[in-house]
């Protein structure tokens, strides 16, 4: 059985404190979704991509291609059973609610302030019709593991099967969607790097097998 590990969500803002919202979850449940679209032309003769013989050749086989963003879903669990018997005050009035609205805050459109300060679209004022607001994503740090990759949370559904007296939730289950932000961020760069050096890796591995599956 797997061990449990720890990641966290983390908005990337200049808001201090910026929301972070860590979790444990099992990183089995993890569901990475990535596609790639393939042009190969329209003529009969360029149905399977164009002619190559060698690998200097390979580059002319298709006429172009289109990387979609990769997205992530993960199911995660907010359960506040040991901190209400450890007597915690928060816990024991407002069981996982704090979490849950955290995850929400991160949700919903915000509307980009001075210096940077984004505020809930929904709080704007000003009088402001909705539709002429400049209303935009929060950009968050999903950390798992050695991997930290900006993202936007495109959806959170949510699951509560324990409630307190009060009717607050001191246990939910939940699925997060996530989408990747492919651009010249640092956070992006560095898992580019990270990707090469680990694949780099995985070919000496390789290597070394056959080298020795021939001694």
């Amino acid at each position: 059985m797997a061990r449990e590990r720890h990641g966290a969500l983390v908005q990337y803002s200049v808001v201090i404190p910026p929301l972070i919202l860590p979790f444990v979850f099992n990183p089995q449940t993890i569901s990475r979704s990535r596609t790639v679209t393939v042009k190969t032309g329209q003529s009969p003769a360029t149905r399977g991509g164009f002619d190559f013989l060698t690998p200097m050749e390979t580059a002319r086989a298709a006429q172009g291609v289109e990387l979609q963003s990769e997205s992530f879903s993960i199911d995660i669990m907010f359960d506040a059973s040991e901190r209400i018997d450890e007597g915690d005050a928060i816990a024991k009035q407002f069981g996982v609610q704090p979490q849950i609205d955290v995850l929400r805050t991160m949700l919903e459109p915000k509307v980009q302030g001075p210096d940077g300060v984004q505020t809930l679209a929904s709080l704007s004022l000003g009088g402001v019709r909705a539709a002429q607001q400049a209303e935009t994503a929060s950009v968050l740090l999903f950390v798992w593991g050695a991997q930290v990759l900006p993202v936007f949370l495109t959806g959170v559904t949510q699951n509560e099967t324990q409630h307190l007296p009060n009717l607050m939730p001191y246990r939910v289950e939940l699925q997060l969607a996530m989408q990747v932000i492919e651009s010249r961020n640092p956070f992006y760069l560095a898992n580019q790097v990270r990707q090469l050096a680990f694949a780099g890796l995985n070919s000496v591995q390789v290597a070394i097998d056959g080298l020795e599956g021939l001694a």
